[in-house]
């Protein structure tokens, strides 16, 4: 069993989450700009389905991506270097949000970002805590990602692409972007192959939610980030 949460903002200690389901913590709660940001200065986060009430998460271990250890494929290198694209921040972040939720995805019947999700996200995007990366092609929003960012700790949530590339793109941009500002890490929740690939790996929980502790203590306060594109010099890794 987990537990209920009450009204006031509190969270189980994170050893207490499932091995199975790895990492679930508890139901209940809401999802104010308050609980949202208590949520993620620790390490944990919501995923649920409509109709499900609001889960919350820490798996075990926990993927992440460190800004400097992006891999950045032949193929992907050549197409930064071309640069037929823009860069924007935070100028869409609304319809980021919509595409991520829309666009259908393998093995994946439905979506989690519920309009609950929308309408919470789209508030600490007004507060100055989540924002979008996007990747503009002839004038049209092609792909991008978006996230929160807690002093230099960046959580990352979802990402599309209507163009090939476009969300790669828009997470070269992110982790240059993050490199500049000091940040030192961008949580990637689960771990999955895809992620992988891209250079993210797991560490334990403990050891997240330790670096975080310092992290998010850490960096600028709130804001929209400059709406100006953003550059990057990028080169193939191994």
């Amino acid at each position: 069993m987990i537990p209920w949460l009450p009204k006031e903002i509190a969270f189980p200690a994170l050893e207490q989450a499932l091995i199975e389901p790895s990492g679930l913590l508890a139901a209940g709660g809401d999802l104010s700009p308050q609980r949202l940001l208590a949520a993620y200065r620790r390490g944990i986060f919501p995923w649920y389905s409509a109709g499900e009430p609001i889960l919350w998460w820490s798996p075990d271990p926990r993927m992440v991506l460190f800004p400097d250890a992006l891999k950045i494929s032949a193929s992907l290198a050549k197409t930064l270097r071309n640069a037929n694209y823009q860069i924007r921040l935070d100028t869409a972040f609304g319809d980021v949000v919509h595409a991520c939720a829309t666009r259908p995805r393998e093995g994946q019947a439905g979506t989690w970002i519920t309009r609950e999700m929308r309408d919470a996200y789209g508030e600490l995007h007004r507060l100055g805590y989540a924002h979008s990366v996007e990747t503009w092609i002839d004038g049209r929003l092609a792909g991008g990602l978006y996230g929160i960012a807690i002093g230099q700790a960046f959580y990352g949530e979802s990402m599309f692409a209507d163009a090939r590339d476009a969300s790669k793109i828009a997470l070269a941009h992110l982790c240059a972007h993050l490199k500049r500002r000091g940040f030192g890490i961008i949580d990637c929740q689960m771990e999955t192959r895809h992620l992988a690939s891209l250079g993210a790996q797991p560490i334990p929980r403990r050891d997240f939610a330790a670096r975080l502790d310092a992290l998010c203590a850490q960096g600028d306060a709130p804001g929209r980030w400059p709406a100006a594109a953003i550059d990057g010099h990028f080169r193939r890794q191994p």
